[in-house]
């Protein structure tokens, strides 16, 4: 658990969610979410699927625009800005740009299969965010320390196992020094013994004080990790709070059912 986070009423929050609707054609998905998240903070998430906690991360980037509502990271609008009272769409350059402080990992790896590991996590800042190639490889060869994979970085995605080339993912995520990491089941697609070394990357993420979002069914991740577990079903949130509180002694019956498919 981080030890830089703080509630959320003491500092100015990266993430203000506030009324976010969303649907697919008549599936409404998420019927009206409020979130805040603290600098520092990680935040776990949890659900049934189809409960809404993916489309959600997603609209925190503007992956899936928002039908309704608000969402900011540092005080900016996500895909949006204000124009004479109202919310305008912005272009996809613009989008593009306030992505800069929002990394993302998704179930699959989606690593580059004809780039090294070094390759595929200097692409972005080069590429897209214009960084002086020297200092993008001594950042990529910093990350790959920070994730224990320094000897890999001439390795190809094909010559890696599963948690390593999540484990790239994760690097690639973090080359463009972002104020906040979005995991969308990390480690969903991992065989079980992949796993832990998975997750003991992201607890070392949450131990450096950075911003997390995660959502998982790893509920020891959750419990160990965690400054805070929400959990969502139906499109809603249903109940939030400190792991031990959730984890430990939840108080809304989908809370309990859920969590008694794995406690």
């Amino acid at each position: 658990m981080s030890a830089l986070a703080a509630s959320p009423a003491a500092v100015e929050p990266v993430v203000r969610a506030r009324n976010v609707h969303k649907a697919f054609d008549r599936l409404e998905v998420l019927k009206g979410i409020d979130l805040d998240v603290a600098p520092g903070e990680t935040v776990v998430i949890l659900g049934p699927s189809g409960s809404g906690k993916s489309t959600f991360l997603r609209c925190l980037n503007h992956l899936e625009a928002i039908d309704r509502g608000s969402i900011e990271v540092d005080g900016e609008q996500i895909g949006y800005r204000w124009h004479r009272g109202r919310l305008e769409a912005l272009s996809e350059r613009a989008t593009t740009l306030q992505r800069r402080r929002i990394g993302m990992v998704f179930q699959q790896f989606n690593l580059y299969p004809h780039m090294t590991a070094l390759e595929n996590i200097i692409e972005a800042p080069i590429g897209v965010h214009g960084e002086r190639r020297a200092e993008a490889v001594r950042h990529a060869r910093e990350l790959l320390d920070r994730v224990g994979l320094g000897a890999k970085a001439d390795s190809y995605p094909a010559q890696l196992s599963g948690g390593q080339q999540q484990r790239v993912a994760i690097a690639r995520a973090l080359a463009i020094r972002p104020r906040l990491m979005l995991f969308d089941e990390p480690t969903s697609a991992l065989d079980p013994e992949l796993v832990g070394e998975v997750l003991a990357t992201m607890r070392d993420l949450a131990g450096r004080g950075m911003t997390m979002i995660v959502v998982t069914h790893e509920i020891g991740f959750a419990r160990e990790a965690a400054d805070r577990v929400v959990f969502m079903d139906g499109g809603h949130i249903v109940e939030e709070g400190p792991p031990e509180a959730v984890l430990g002694n939840p108080q809304h019956p989908r809370t309990r059912a859920f969590l008694g498919r794995f406690i």
